[in-house]
């Protein structure tokens, strides 16, 4: 162990931290007087239940660039001598340096670390491509890294690669030509942890007579609670003891990770084994042996990806030989959703097979039944000889990424499988060999073989050995083939590689003229001790460039501010680390100008733009007094007027809206991030999080009446809400408490008639999430991303990477495809004008290990064809700048379509945004076009920017045209 100093501001603590571990912190408890801009929350250390990716060794590698300096060469980026640089000669950007690992291995990130000699040729701009040969490379990566001395990491979804290019595009300073860097390296691949919702996990023994040592406890997302293996009624139960969880459904399982007990070291697991199983029953070869160490950090074994159902942990021995027990704090397993491609439609012929003895046909190993085998000849004289084949034809050309083989049931072993290859053709005709030389175990359990990717409609297994030297035979149960990583899934949607940005976006808001403007806080990294100044960076999803800057003309500290769009397109930042302040972004100027000070400083408070175009704020005890402590009155209401600056609404009181939060220094969290919906006549719905809804007024000294209860729902802090359709709100997920308590998976329709709120409630998400983002698609779907299964700020603890779509028709949740990096406390996404939605950050804790430079774009499934390609979309060929409420619209477009709708920019920050709203269009065939109707009602089209959407028949949306209304 070792310990180290962190220090912003004068804000400090001291990690711990174990030989390869990662150390996020935590919010809860500080120092007013050392932190005057965020008295409430200052991290703490917390423990990481996965470990991350640790570079890999460079042995045998090699680098070049296409240009160096004769003093300083491409070598010096791999010597493992931070003082020594490559740097470019003054040639013309952009410079790449290639590495050459010499071997495909499993990479999933790259750290880069700038030059300590001076700024000059830090790399701003880059992209990081990825080759198996050296000649066709791969993009996974792009963005800009910020311009100081700090390592940079940059993670990306597991590939297999050989070369790995990184490409400076621009100097992050823009002071010359050249590029430069100290050290490179890469990061070794894993797969993402799977999420854990409805897993079962039971243990040969626990014990609950002396403490709460149920295995259900490795489950439950809280690292202080402990399986311990029985030891309350001597003696105490003898290793080896097992843990066996049920994932209930299958996956392709790579890893596993152990979180030891965090109170004392009884118990910690030395040497382990790990095997799996498709029926609990029927288990293969160990995936994993080895030891853990007696440390209390995250440790994580990885091995060959292999198809499961249930993983087995068996402990052999206590780490310290301390007794016979075992315990655990957490245990995640790594890996993707099952990949297997269906087989529809797909046909099989053998090298041979036996049909005079038995059924042993070729088409048996496709016709979905464990008990049917294709065999070969084994009846004529003499039988069939090695080698045998099967060759799959899929009918068309498949992204094929590995095969499962399931061998004949157990009660006879003949023909299994041992030595084989695997090949791959597009046309039946010229093979390219997929695994040369590989060797299944002689096992009745399910094998699975993972490869390079590539596109085939041939897949042929050759059978080059029985595995236990019984016959000349071959035979087999099942053949499956796997896609490319599981992430090809159209139906599914896509994302693309993942952004680099010069800090963690923790607030984001969508621009009229399609760029997206984030910030962070004083630092790009850290909330904690700064102040007057904030990081921002704007990204083009046009060019694909974040561009950099410090804001300082208004002296605000902008993390965790209330932030709202004005209807001439000014963004309006208020409050948070400086928590009287006011920042206005004009977009249109590309300035910041300071506003007036608030009449109630605030932090974590949410804001909404009213149908005059006023702007209300209510609550946010977490910047400035809390309110209700002692003689500091509770967090009321006020407006912004552009022309008056702001008004107090005393009479609109925040108690109505107060959750319950139990967690320590609750009352300082009880008003945050309240879901405001403006409507009709400048009133507010306040939807939650609080179970109990409001009706805020905000004329004269403004006022509050209750709206009923969210149905059944409780508290939902850290839940989202989005108005899917004019008054039709869906809100999803939350928790009882901010933090530390297991969040929940239910969905509320909430409807508003006149100043009525109903609520019903719906389906569940497939996953409990919170700290998760909600945005509205143009034809009313609402997709899901992030959050966690049990909310810790500034953890990717129960990571939920799958984002799910509920769809207003059927009023029910569906599976989407991953994300590459967890997105949860922090986190932010939003709609873009080309219908795809934009994700990023979380983190932002200083030196830990789960602060997140970057961005992914998500590519909704509507916006893709059965084959997973870009689908045709309508263009709209013209349609007005501007649009006053009430007012009928000519809309061109380049072929017929069938729907309409317009979406309100959004802005982003803590799973709030209160500006997104979706509106349906009925459309008139009209000569030219289409004939709209903006909502007369100003509190319904609030005034402001707002992204005009055209459907077609299949619902694909074309890229929007920016139209004002109002």
């Amino acid at each position: 162990m070792r310990e180290e100093l962190w220090s912003r501001g004068g804000a400090t603590l001291i990690l711990c931290l174990g030989v390869g571990a990662a150390v996020v912190l935590h919010a809860d408890g500080g120092d007013p007087a050392r932190d005057p801009h965020a008295a409430h929350v200052l991290p703490r250390a917390v423990p990481v239940a996965v470990t991350t990716p640790a570079p890999l060794p460079r042995t045998g590698w090699s680098v070049t660039a296409d240009s160096s300096a004769a003093t300083t060469p491409a070598g010096n980026a791999l010597d493992n001598d931070p003082a020594t640089t490559w740097r470019t000669a003054a040639t013309a950007l952009p410079h790449t340096l290639t590495i050459d690992t010499g071997n495909l291995l499993a990479v999933g990130g790259l750290t880069y670390l700038p030059p300590a000699d001076g700024p000059d040729g830090r790399i701003g701009q880059y992209g990081i491509g990825v080759s198996t040969d050296g000649a066709a490379y791969t993009q996974v990566a792009t963005g800009t890294f910020a311009d100081d001395e700090v390592l940079k990491t940059v993670t990306f979804a597991t590939v297999l690669a050989r070369f790995v290019r990184l490409t400076a595009l621009g100097e992050a300073g823009d002071r010359g030509p050249w590029s430069a860097a100290a050290e490179v390296n890469l990061l070794g691949g894993t797969d993402p942890a799977l999420p854990r919702t409805g897993w079962t996990v039971v243990a040969d023994s626990q014990e609950t007579v002396q403490e709460n040592g149920a295995a259900g406890n490795v489950l439950d997302g809280d690292t202080a609670t402990i399986w311990h293996t029985a030891y309350g009624v001597p003696p105490a139960a003898p290793l080896p003891h097992q843990l066996t969880v049920d994932m209930v459904a299958t996956n392709l399982v790579s890893g596993l990770s152990y979180l030891p007990r965090q109170s004392g070291r009884n118990g910690a697991i030395g040497q382990y084994r790990v095997e799996t199983s498709m029926d609990g029953a029927t288990w293969g070869p160990a995936a994993a042996t080895g030891a853990f160490a007696d440390v209390s950090t995250a440790q994580t074994v990885t091995f060959d990806p292999r198809i499961a159902r249930f993983v087995r942990l068996t402990a052999l021995s206590e780490a310290g030989n301390r007794g016979p027990w075992s315990s655990a704090a957490e245990l995640n397993l790594l890996g993707r959703a099952d990949p297997t491609l269906g087989r529809a439609g797909w046909t099989v012929t053998a090298s041979d097979q036996e049909t005079a003895r038995e059924n042993g046909a070729a088409a048996n190993v496709l016709d979905g039944s464990a008990t049917t085998i294709w065999h070969s000849a084994w009846s004529t004289t003499p039988p069939a000889p090695l080698p045998h084949s099967l060759t799959l034809d899929l009918k068309s050309a498949v992204a094929v990424g590995g095969l499962t083989y399931l061998p004949r049931p157990a009660a006879s072993a003949n023909g299994r499988i041992g030595r084989y290859r695997i090949e791959s053709s597009p046309d039946g005709t010229t093979w390219t060999s997929r695994i040369s030389a590989g060797a299944f175990a002689d096992t009745p359990a399910l094998q699975t073989v993972v490869f390079p990717p590539a596109n085939a409609r041939y897949v042929r297994l050759t059978a080059l050995s029985e595995a236990g030297n019984r016959g000349p035979w071959s035979s087999a149960a099942e053949i499956s083939l796997l896609g490319p990583s599981g992430s090809v899934a159209p139906r599914r949607g896509t994302w693309s590689a993942p952004v680099g940005f010069p800090l963690v976006p923790v607030a984001a808001a969508q621009l009229p003229n399609g760029k997206i403007l984030t910030w962070s806080a004083y630092a790009p990294d850290a909330f904690s001790g700064g102040g007057g100044r904030t990081v921002t960076a704007t990204y083009d999803p046009a060019t694909g460039v974040v561009t950099q800057r410090t804001v300082t003309e208004t002296g605000h500290d902008m993390f965790c501010p209330g932030i709202s769009v004005l209807p001439d397109g000014r963004i309006v930042v208020t409050g948070g680390n400086d928590s009287a302040r006011t920042s206005l972004y004009d977009p249109a100027t590309d300035a910041w100008t300071t506003g007036p000070a608030m009449r109630t400083a605030r932090g974590y408070q949410a804001s909404a733009t009213l149908s005059d175009g006023r702007v209300f704020t209510i609550g946010g005890s977490w910047s400035g007094p809390v309110g209700g402590a002692g003689t500091t009155p509770h967090k009321a209401g006020e407006v912004f007027a552009p022309a008056t600056g702001w008004t107090a609404l005393p009479d609109a009181r925040v108690e109505p809206m107060l959750t319950a939060d139990a967690n320590p220094n609750g009352d300082y969290r009880k008003d945050n991030h309240a879901w405001l919906f403006a409507w009709t006549g400048g009133t507010v719905l306040q939807a939650g999080p609080s179970r109990a809804m409001n009706w805020y007024s905000t004329a004269g000294t403004g006022g509050v009446t209750p709206a009923g209860d969210r149905g059944d729902d409780q508290d939902a802090m850290n839940g989202t809400a989005v108005m899917y359709d004019a008054g039709r709100i869906l809100t999803v997920g939350g928790a009882t408490s901010y933090e530390n308590v297991d969040a929940r998976a239910s969905a509320y329709a909430l409807s508003i008639s006149g100043t009525t709120v109903t609520a019903r409630k719906v389906s569940p998400m497939a996953n409990p999430r919170a700290f998760h983002n909600s945005v509205v698609l143009p034809d009313g779907k609402v997709v899901v991303f992030g959050g966690q299964n049990f909310p810790v700020p500034f953890s990717d603890n129960t990571a939920v990477l799958g984002a799910e779509l509920w769809d207003p028709a059927t009023e029910t949740f569906s599976a989407l495809a991953p994300a590459a990096v967890p997105r949860t406390y922090h986190s932010v996404a939003l709609l873009m004008p080309d219908a795809r939605v934009f994700t990023g950050g979380g983190g932002l804790c200083g030196t830990c290990g789960t602060n997140h430079f970057d961005g992914e774009i998500f590519t909704p499934p509507n916006l893709l064809d059965d084959d997973g390609n870009p689908a045709p979309r309508p263009a709209i060929t013209s349609a007005p700048a501007t649009a006053a409420n009430g007012a009928a619209v000519t809309v061109a477009t380049d072929r017929p379509v069938s729907s309409f709708s317009i979406v309100r920019m959004g802005t982003a920050t803590h799973s709030v945004d209160t500006d997104q709203r979706r509106i349906a269009l009925t459309p008139t065939t009209v000569t030219g076009g289409y004939r709209l109707t903006i909502p007369a009602d100003r509190g319904v089209a609030l005034p402001g920017y707002w992204m005009l959407f055209a459907l077609d028949a299949k619902g694909v949306p074309s890229i929007a045209r920016t139209v004002r209304i109002g």
